[in-house]
């Protein structure tokens, strides 16, 4: 574990502004200039359980980083001590230590297991007003140099140049994969298995600033992060909540069920999301992992306290119709964020159930480790407030290596068509090929 101490109290101002596109812009071009940042933007949707339009966080004021085996103990130490606002995020290799399941796949970008950071400066932008807080800068200033950011993509790593994903699975390859799978099924080893592909891209430079921007704009979604750890980036954009938590209530809205849209015929639009909700399978794999998420919920609420807010809600999103459920319970005494997301992790959607034994089948019939993809990204208050994603529709990049990849995946039942999981896969990298110039 590494870590920087000597906690401060923060304070904010607040500036009355106009949030436009521009703002947004600005905002995330003065935040790459840290080797460390996080933004967050849910592009304007429309959220109950949200809080804010856009959180900035840039430089690491003190931070921890640590790898599976007691991360989630040294994380809730190091949030004990701060006592401020954290931003970072949990990989899916957390699985090591959560379910026990080691990891023995190749790991091609490097991000650690888990990192969380106080920022150095913070700006929450909430209705039309921005929330302005620094550790090194007078606020003034610091809204200064922002305002003073380019509003155009910028970076120093050049252009983007188009860049070719390469599958990791020849098609025929995915197909026999699933078909063992299913065997899996048949046999009772698991009811449903979340599997993923890689897609990737070695050798390659990109700015990735424009890169999320190119994919923030083709598919803007509620949970999209611009995420930098040093070398490291993430581009996410993701529809998807992992863990909510506010005055000691938890939400996880997990997703399952995928449809295509069809903007150009709303009357075909409208039969393909009804045909999502009316669809056997994707009601099968939503209520699963509802039933798991209650179960994950129940070790860590109190006794009664567990419910299904919303069923096989149907959102649309620019690229697809996705199948939303809400899970919420009140958290039991003495537990905080950090035992929540622990009791969750990693989630029920992007595993499958049995967990444990899911987890198991990934390892086996995968081919790289998911890193932080699947993994979550977000942030928490000082009073322990906090809300995550879940890391889907991603690019990972690392500058370093020059080495970029993105995955893809469909949760597998036995009422799966191999075929037709493989193109869900390609709708889903739709986007990501889009933002890349392939």
């Amino acid at each position: 574990m590494s870590t920087q101490d000597n906690a401060s109290v923060r304070s904010f101002t607040a500036f009355a502004l106009t949030v436009t596109p521009v703002l947004k812009q600005q905002m995330l071009n003065w935040a790459n200039q840290f080797n460390i940042c996080c933004f967050m933007d849910n592009h304007g949707y429309h959220d109950k359980h949200g809080s804010y339009e856009c959180l900035v966080a840039a430089g690491a004021w003190k931070w921890v980083k640590v790898n599976a085996g007691n991360a989630f103990g040294l994380l809730n130490a190091f949030a004990f001590q701060q006592r401020d606002w954290l931003f970072g995020h949990f990989g899916f290799d957390l699985k090591q230590e959560t379910e026990q399941v080691p990891s023995r796949l190749p790991d091609p970008l490097g991000f650690p297991d888990c990192y969380f950071f106080v920022p150095e400066h913070l700006l929450l932008v909430k209705g039309k007003e921005v929330l302005v807080s620094s550790y090194s800068l007078d606020t003034s200033e610091l809204m200064r140099l922002v305002l003073a950011s380019p509003a155009e993509t910028t970076g120093t790593t050049g252009a983007t140049q188009p860049v070719e994903l390469t599958p990791a699975f020849k098609r025929e390859e995915y197909v026999s994969r699933i078909n063992i799978l299913k065997a899996h099924i048949h046999r009772g080893d698991c009811y449903e298995i979340n599997f993923c592909q890689e897609f990737f891209a070695g050798e390659v430079r990109i700015n990735p600033v424009a890169v999320y921007q190119r994919l923030a704009a083709i598919s803007p979604n509620p949970f999209s992060v611009y995420y930098r750890i040093n070398e490291l980036y993430l581009a996410c954009a993701s529809p998807e909540r992992f863990l909510k938590i506010e005055s000691g209530r938890v939400w996880s809205q997990p997703i399952k069920g995928t449809a295509a849209r069809n903007l150009q015929d709303p009357a075909e639009d409208t039969r393909l999301a009804e045909g999502l909700v009316s669809s056997l399978k994707e009601r099968s794999e939503n209520v699963m992992v509802v039933d798991l998420v209650r179960n994950d919920l129940s070790r860590i609420c109190k006794a009664g306290t567990v419910e299904v807010e919303e069923l096989f809600g149907v959102y649309s999103f620019p690229q697809v119709h996705q199948m939303i459920s809400t899970v919420t319970g009140l958290l039991a005494d003495g537990l905080n964020w950090v035992d929540a997301v622990k009791a969750c992790f990693p989630m029920g959607s992007m595993t499958g159930a049995p967990k444990k034994r899911v987890l198991e089948l990934i390892e086996q019939y995968e081919l790289v480790r998911r890193g932080i993809f699947s993994g979550a990204v977000g942030y928490v208050s000082p009073t322990g407030d906090a809300d995550f994603n879940v890391v889907i529709r991603s690019i990972m990049y690392n500058e370093s290596k020059k080495y970029l990849n993105c995955l893809v995946g469909s949760g597998i039942t036995w009422y799966a068509d191999a075929a037709l999981e493989y193109e869900e896969c390609l709708l889903k990298a739709a986007a990501i090929r889009e933002a890349l110039g392939s």
